[in-house]
């Protein structure tokens, strides 16, 4: 306890600079004294105190010899820091004067460096001058290698002549160069003029090359070495013209050439030239056909060249197959525009459409084995527009009808011109009057319907459409013909001679017409026949049994004006002769087909028949 009161008295100058330490001292003292009272509460623990103040004591000076030790190192290492800290500020004063030093030695050095510019100047002319008096030579040579070039030109070492020519452009360009940067702008315009010749080796070299280039096609059959040549300088001169266009500080006079473009351009205009810039083709069918057969056949020989041997000659990027196949497209779509500008007969309208939409890509052009699969022409686009072929069919659909009608006004007029023979028209098997017109007109119809299945469904459809349109239009003429034939009879009963079978031949004809008219339709599912047209072939028959009705009652009304008179009351030979006359009629009408034997709409004109044989009685 007496230990507890000197500590709390050497410890009063801590707690007035440490106040934690005076709360912490209080803390331990507090619980100290607890553990103190509790183990000696009992007399007999009074004891072993000797035994816990020395240990205690013990522990003391173990802790107090660690914090000296701990203490002890840090101070160690505090020592160290300053000591590296003034020997660091030592240093940098030095550095600091050792600066100072160095700036005013660079104040006293900035008069040198003045001279040392001026000598860099000197050295750079030196360096121009040297350059100038290594190219001297090549200067004054330059006239001779001019000579020189144009005759390996005229040899055809094109080579040799394109390698000398570029020595003369880097010379040049190297001279110009120099006076570009030194803003020696007059100079350079007497440079060009002493380098003059070039222009002219180049165009000597561009009019060889690009006359190889024309004859390509024929070159890389015969001796490809040649066109071998010519892509490799245009290719040098593509290189050149990179490189230059890469440092645009200053270009060349002439560059970039673009040679390559250039090579293109004459190969398009070749293939367009040779096939495409020919005479006017014929317009007639033959001729046109002709015409496409040999474009069919150069275009895939030339494209078999192309592919089996001038790839080999250019370079991969140049993609000259390609290139070949969409310029024979284009170039024939263009072709085939002009021709169809011309006024082209049906025959090479057809021609002309069959060998766009099915001959061009087939096998036998550019689907062609040879070819594929390289060449792929449905990539390119069609060779004429959908409204083009729309309008090219519209065309020959056009010409298709003048043919036609001119087919069916000939017919027409031979089968009224048969009506005059001394002979009966033909019977079928079964006896019925009949002649060839049905047959023919169907027959014709249906070929020009079913020749246009090869093209389009449009265009079958369109010409199918035509077809209906001249069958009513020709039905209408055989009306009107039928007419005039009846006109002319009345005048003379006796021509022609077989009226009647003819009239009877001509019905059923028409009911010929009527059951193959659905035959026509391009679809077999589809057989429904125009109401326009089902009504002239009505008005057709109709007026076919009009003019056969006619014919009986001019046969029959001299009889009938002797009915209820004296000489009919007389005799019955009156009644024997109309007798004869109806048996005669009814044995003709019985050579027509049903349903026209029996016509109910006729029964109107029956009665007004009768009605006029009564008022001409009447009159008599």
């Amino acid at each position: 306890m007496g230990t507890s009161a000197e500590d709390e008295q050497g410890a009063s100058p801590r707690e007035e600079e440490w106040p934690e330490v005076e709360k912490a001292e209080k803390l331990a003292r507090g619980a100290a004294l607890k553990w103190a009272s509790g183990v000696f509460y009992r007399p007999e623990n009074l004891e072993g105190l000797g035994h816990y103040r020395s240990r205690e004591t013990q522990r003391n000076s173990s802790i107090q010899s660690r914090l000296k030790s701990t203490v002890q190192s840090y101070l160690e290492g505090v020592s160290a820091g300053l000591e590296q800290l003034r020997a660091a500020v030592q240093e940098v004063q030095s550095v600091c004067q050792e600066l100072g030093a160095a700036r005013w030695a660079l104040l006293d050095c900035a008069d040198r460096f003045q001279d040392l510019q001026q000598m860099r100047a000197l050295m750079a002319e030196h360096v121009q001058l040297a350059s100038v008096v290594q190219v001297l030579p090549q200067l004054f040579s330059v006239h001779e290698v001019f000579s020189h070039t144009l005759q390996l030109l005229r040899g055809q070492h094109l080579l040799e002549a394109h390698a000398e020519i570029m020595m003369l452009e880097h010379l040049r360009d190297d001279i110009l160069s120099q006076l570009h940067l030194r803003g020696l702008s007059s100079a350079q315009a007497t440079v060009l003029a002493y380098f003059g010749g070039l222009q002219e080796l180049n165009e000597s070299l561009a009019k060889q090359l690009w006359g190889i280039v024309a004859s390509s096609l024929q070159l890389v059959r015969e001796d490809p070495v040649l066109f071998v040549t010519a892509v490799r300088i245009i290719e040098r001169e593509e290189k050149i013209d990179d490189m230059l266009l890469l440092d645009a500080t200053f270009l060349p006079p002439g560059r970039p050439k673009g040679w390559r473009q250039k090579f293109y351009h004459v190969l398009q205009e070749t293939i367009t030239g040779s096939r495409f810039h020919t005479p006017r083709v014929d317009a007639e069918g033959p001729g046109l056909s002709r015409h496409l057969e040999a474009l069919q056949r150069d275009i895939v020989s030339e494209l078999r060249v192309v592919k089996d041997l001038m790839v080999q000659c250019v370079p991969a990027h140049y993609n000259i197959l390609s290139l070949c196949a969409a310029t024979y497209h284009q170039a024939l779509a263009g072709h085939l525009q002009d021709l169809l500008r011309e006024d082209l007969d049906k025959q090479a309208l057809f021609h002309l459409l069959k060998w766009v939409l099915h001959v061009y890509h087939s096998s036998e052009m550019m689907g062609h084995p040879d070819l594929l699969p390289e060449v792929d022409v449905s990539s390119l686009g069609p060779l004429i527009s959908p409204e083009l072929v729309d309008q090219t069919e519209r065309r020959y659909v056009v010409k298709l009808k003048a043919s036609v009608l001119e087919w069916m006004q000939r017919t027409l007029k031979t089968e009224f011109e048969e009506w005059f023979w001394e002979k009966e028209p033909e019977t079928d098997h079964q006896g019925f009057f009949q002649s060839d017109l049905p047959v023919h007109v169907i027959e014709m119809l249906n070929s020009n319907i079913e020749v246009t299945s090869s093209i389009t469904d449009s265009l079958q459809q369109k010409v199918y459409n035509m077809a209906l349109e001249e069958l009513e239009a020709f039905l209408g003429r055989l009306r009107e013909a039928l007419v005039q034939r009846g006109k002319e009879h009345q005048q003379d009963r006796t021509i022609p001679k077989h009226y009647v079978h003819y009239l009877l031949a001509m019905l059923n004809n028409v009911l010929a017409l009527s059951s193959s008219v659905p035959t026509l339709h391009p679809n077999s599912s589809c057989r429904e026949v125009p109401a326009s047209l089902r009504a002239a072939l009505d008005r057709t028959q109709k007026k076919a049994c009009q003019l056969l009705l006619e014919e009986l009652l001019l046969d029959l009304q001299p009889l009938c004006v002797e009915l209820a008179s004296r000489k009919w009351l007389s005799g019955a030979q009156l009644v024997n002769t109309m007798c004869e006359v109806i048996d005669k009629y009814a044995k003709d009408f019985s050579r027509v087909k049903k349903p026209l034997f029996k016509v109910p709409s006729l029964q109107g004109f029956s009665r007004a028949s009768s009605d006029q044989l009564l008022v001409s009685r009447a009159k008599k």
